[in-house]
């Protein structure tokens, strides 16, 4: 099938021209218009990896597959403003919970344990295992670069979009105790090895941070 993003890097789009037969699977309630395209609701994998991207991966319980009935026309667009970023899968990636917006149906949507100092990092306790071969479309906040890593590269876990499974990684704080409190830094992901790390250029933790700080409180 044919793709574009559209509106980038602020309110990205994507719109996918689909031939007779093609399907994508995209998370619940990404769907912008359709054309000659049918929708399907179901539970990739089963129950139990339904609940598993529910309540580990802070995805939705559901899937929508969208199944073209002729020549078909889809707009898909994630919940936040930002980009969004094509990746050809050949093996696995990791993302971060809610980076998901769509991909072939030879896809497999999993979760992996991401270490117990993730809770600390606000990010979540898994992330999102996504494996086999073929398209993948994550979104991301803010802008979206890739980062080539060949050695070390640490990278707030607030910006982390996806990564490679060639990279092994650990969390830990920006800096001593010291610079922790009055930096503004909180915890990093320090990868190592060699591949690919795709970062969002904003935080979703930060900007609900500053929202929330231009609130009126009562006294």
């Amino acid at each position: 099938m044919e793709f574009r993003i559209l509106s980038r890097p602020s309110y990205s789009l994507l719109e996918l021209k689909m031939e007779d037969g093609e399907e994508v699977q995209a998370e619940t309630g990404a769907m912008v218009y359709m054309r000659n395209v049918e929708l399907k609701t179901q539970m990739k994998g089963g129950l139990l990896s339904g609940f598993k991207r529910t309540l580990m991966g802070g995805e939705s319980f559901f899937i929508n597959r969208f199944v073209s009935r002729g020549e078909g026309l889809l707009g898909l667009a994630p919940s936040y403003q930002g980009d969004i970023v094509h990746l050809n899968v050949d093996g696995k990636i990791y993302a971060q919970s809610g980076a998901f917006l769509a991909s072939s149906p030879e896809i497999d949507i999993d979760t992996k344990w991401g270490g117990a100092k993730t809770f600390f990092a606000g990010e979540g306790l898994f992330l999102l295992k996504l494996e086999g071969h073929g398209d993948l479309w994550l979104s991301s906040f803010g802008g979206v670069e890739n980062i080539d890593v060949d050695g070390r590269l640490k990278v707030d876990t607030g910006h982390i979009v996806a990564f490679e499974e060639s990279l092994d990684y650990s969390i830990s704080r920006a800096g001593g105790l010291k610079a922790t409190l009055l930096s503004g830094e909180g915890l990093v992901a320090e990868f190592k090895g060699s591949g690919k790390v795709w970062i969002q250029t904003r935080s979703i933790g930060d900007y609900i941070g500053w929202l929330s700080s231009l609130i009126p409180t009562r006294d």
